[in-house]
Order: structure tokens, then C-alpha cells, then sequence
């Protein structure tokens, strides 16, 4: 019993030891879905037909061929560009990198 008292004295004096107001929880709003919870429905019932909604939605698309389709083409255009993008940056970055090292080598 004595070990777990003294880890215990230990817990207390690292509680103690937080600033005033500190909680341990992230404060709310900050982050990239921070604002996702103001805009949903607070009531149970609100947010069940908010998710059947969204439901009924994904399986409507899901369904149509035609419409699937598209989405799947608007998907692979979409990751194909930012693919291209990507390289594109890659490629910029690796030519400043062979610009700082020939102004290094130039310069030593």
C-alpha cells in the first residue's frame, strides 16, 4: 500500500502543479473541423435526421450508375491534378536545391 499512496502523492502534486483553469481538454473551435460542431444539429433527434438525410444522399449516388460515374471521374481528375501538382512542387523544390548548392559551391 505504501507504493501506491506515494504514486498517488505524486499524481496530487502533478494536478496541483497545472495553471488555474487547465482542464486537460483541447480548447474548443481550434483545429480544422473546430467549427464542424456549431454547425450540426444539438438535439438527438435533429442529428438522426440530419445522418439520414445524409444517407439517403449517399445512397442515391451510390445507385445511379450515370451519376456514380461521374463522381468517380470528378475523383480521378481531382487526385490526378494534385498528383501533377505535387510533382510540380517536388520538381521546384529540388531545382532550388541545385541553385543553393551551386551558389555554395560558386561561392566556396
Amino acid at each position: 500500500m505504501a507504493k501506491k499512496n506515494k504514486k498517488s502523492r505524486k499524481d496530487k502534486r502533478r494536478w496541483r502543479d497545472q495553471p488555474a483553469g487547465w482542464n486537460g481538454a483541447p480548447a474548443q473551435g481550434n483545429g480544422l473541423f473546430g467549427g464542424l460542431a456549431n454547425m450540426l444539429p444539438g438535439k438527438p433527434s435533429e442529428q438522426f435526421l440530419v445522418g439520414a438525410l445524409i444517407g439517403a444522399a449517399a445512397t442515391y449516388a451510390l445507385a445511379d450508375e450515370a451519376l456514380r460515374g461521374k463522381l468517380i471521374r470528378s475523383g480521378l481528375k481531382l487526385y490526378s491534378e494534385l498528383a501533377g501538382g505535387l510533382a510540380e512542387m517536388k520538381e521546384q523544390a529540388a531545382d532550388i536545391q541545385a541553385e543553393l548548392a551551386a551558389e555554395q559551391n560558386g561561392v566556396s
